[in-house]
């Protein structure tokens, strides 16, 4: 059986890695938010394997997510679509999440950091990759023309602003710790939770 594969998931586990490694260095829980094919799962809970990684993804994707989680004897992953109301799980350490919030609708983008205060721990970590405008200018001439295509597909998706963003993970009791510019011309973006 082929399992589900992305080529960009490919190239930048490796990147994601060397931060998250840095900073998931206690045991605990993850939540994974919008897991896709799996292979962040499956690289990152074999590379760090105090965390218990539990993926999670929109209810029509879960089927196919659970492919290479299973294969990989992972957790099965739970359906989560950020917009409903609560997510019944316990509170956890750690919650990570790629290419998501340029892919979802801007309020699903509020919606998602409005979870962040019942999901996450105190001094627990919000760690998100993906690309990001800056003070409304893009970081670069490829990352416009991708939000020209995003926007084709779905004229509710786009790159986010990074300082919308930052503003919606404070309303939500986050404070930036670190700003990782990426390959590719993305970011790594980690909050921890205030006490």
């Amino acid at each position: 059986m082929t399992l589900p594969f992305s080529q960009s998931c490919e190239n930048n586990k490796q990147f994601i890695l060397e931060i998250l490694s840095r900073h998931l260095k206690a045991p605990g829980k993850l939540i994974e938010i919008a897991g896709g094919t799996g292979q962040h799962a499956e690289f990152f809970s074999a590379a760090l394997p105090h965390v218990y990684w539990q993926s999670t993804d929109i209810p029509s994707n879960t089927q196919f997510l659970n492919q290479r989680l299973l294969a990989a004897k992972l957790p099965p992953a739970l359906e989560f679509d950020v917009t409903q109301d609560t997510f019944e799980y316990p509170q956890v350490d750690y919650v990570f999440s790629a290419n998501s919030l340029h892919i979802m609708p801007a309020t699903a983008v509020v919606e998602f950091f409005r979870h962040m205060k019942s999901l996450l721990k105190i001094d627990g970590l919000l760690c998100v990759y993906g690309p990001f405008k800056y003070a409304g200018d893009f970081t670069s001439p490829s990352n416009a023309n991708f939000d020209i295509w995003l926007k084709g597909n779905n004229p509710l998706s786009g790159i986010r602003d990074f300082e919308k963003v930052c503003e919606l993970a404070s309303g939500a009791g986050l404070e930036l710790i670190e700003d990782n510019a990426m390959p590719a011309n993305n970011q790594l973006l980690v909050w921890k939770k205030a006490r």
